[in-house]
């Protein structure tokens, strides 16, 4: 596994001081332009246990590994916020690349005044965890995101700096996961104190099914129609100190139930894990939309419709389709290459993409479609034969052969997924080569 160094450079340490809320900001992209430490909003949070709460639950999971737990210094990664104008999105995802966290701070639970839309890195210390946990619910709480010059100015040789790696499966994986989500629907849910009984009730290990029965959700030990499956029911542990705010818990999941998703609605704001579809994987869900990211097509849309996206809140495909001329199947096509890029993610109770851009260095993101790069080198480098419906791809390994109506291949990495994880490099490059074909012969 390859990995990238991200740098997080503050002007000062974030720090909660007598009910104000200062979040310092890394370098990152708003609509003003790249910055280095961009300042987006002031005002009061309305809900300032809940928020302190479902801020730390963020933090905990990109401090966690929940599989294979240990102990690995510097693997100490600072949440992701977006500022969509009428909301702040704080993101993060596990170590272990398969929990994705997400707590959306919404228009009522807010009252201040926005400087910007964008996207950066946020500081969590030790020392700000302490004091969020201190948070009662008639404490009051102003946010700061970005700090202003006077507090920068009057805090003289406090600039932070935190390096970490970033594993190209952690990073593919935080891209990723709203390609995954963007194929799930509501499955389930509870309201009030049937939402605590049934996640306080959860088993702590092994995989089970659940699925809504009446007013309830009922577990078993095997799929069901219409059940999500939980993997790992202990990576669900940051829902549980939040659920005494929670109103109501969603579930969403696709239809081959493997990953799964599950929503606290809480006052004026809502706190989202997605699991992956097992403890000891992370998210792979390039596999099953790298069919369509191949294609020059999607690869030209996207550049038009990324440059349209203006940090909004909710993306609205059919006008997105009118601004860049072309049909609404397209910009989907379009939106899923800019997903799997960081460029959006998905709001599973709006069912609507949001505009974000992971504040990565660009380097970074590259490592982001490692199986396509690698298809289209193969491509480049002519080790590609088409014979009618099947084609042969000569690598160093020795020749591999395609069948490409079924996506079936002759490698290993084939005899060990059998499709589940998208296709091969090598049926990417047959496919690839065999619609460049189609497109000389019309």
């Amino acid at each position: 596994m390859t990995s990238a160094t991200q740098a997080y450079t503050y002007a000062a340490p974030s720090s909660l001081v007598d009910g104000r809320l200062g979040l310092a900001t890394s370098g990152g992209r708003a609509l003003s332009g790249p910055a280095v430490a961009p300042r987006f909003f002031s005002g009061v949070v309305t809900q300032a246990a809940p928020a302190a709460a479902g801020l730390l639950s963020v933090a905990d999971v990109a401090l966690a590994r929940y599989h294979q737990p240990q102990a690995r210094p510097g693997w100490v990664r600072d949440p992701v916020v977006t500022c969509n104008g009428d909301r702040l999105r704080f993101e993060s995802f596990s170590a272990c690349g398969g929990v994705y966290a997400r707590l959306d701070l919404l228009n009522g639970a807010l009252d201040g005044e926005v400087f910007d839309r964008g996207t950066t890195n946020v500081d969590v210390n030790a020392p700000l965890r302490e004091a969020l946990a201190r948070i009662g619910a008639r404490d009051p709480l102003h946010l700061g995101v970005g700090l202003d010059e006077l507090v920068v100015t009057t805090m003289d040789g406090a600039v932070v700096e935190k390096k970490v790696p970033l594993p190209e499966r952690w990073l593919r994986g935080f891209a990723e996961v709203q390609v995954i989500a963007s194929g799930m629907d509501q499955r389930g849910e509870l309201t009030g104190m049937a939402a605590v009984r049934f996640l306080r009730g959860l088993p702590k290990k092994g995989t089970v099914w659940v699925a809504q029965a009446g007013r309830e959700l009922k577990l078993s030990d095997r799929q069901v129609p219409g059940s999500v499956q939980l993997a790992g029911p202990n990576r669900l542990g940051t829902l549980l100190p939040l659920l005494r705010f929670a109103k109501s818990l969603r579930v969403y999941g696709p239809a081959d139930a493997a990953s799964s998703a599950w929503e606290l609605e809480l006052p004026g704001m809502r706190y989202t894990l997605t699991l992956s579809p097992e403890r000891w994987r992370g998210f792979s869900g390039e596999g099953a939309v790298l069919d369509d990211l191949a294609t020059d097509e999607a690869e030209n849309d996207a550049d038009v419709v990324g440059m349209l996206l203006n940090f909004e809140p909710e993306i609205e495909i059919g006008l997105l389709a009118d601004r860049a001329g072309i049909p609404a199947d397209r910009v989907r096509t379009a939106l899923t290459q800019l997903g799997v890029a960081g460029r959006v993610g998905y709001d599973l109770s709006e069912a609507a993409h949001f505009h974000r851009e992971l504040p990565y260095d660009k380097d970074n993101v590259l490592l982001l479609n490692p199986r396509l790069a690698k298809a289209r080198k193969l491509v480049d480098a002519g080790a590609v034969h088409l014979e009618g419906e099947s084609a042969t791809v000569r690598t160093s390994g020795g020749a591999r052969r395609v069948l490409l109506a079924d996506g079936s291949c002759t490698c290993e990495w084939w005899w060990d997924h059998r499709g589940s994880r998208g296709p091969c490099k090598h049926v990417l490059a047959a496919r690839i080569v065999a619609r460049a074909a189609v497109e000389v012969s019309r």
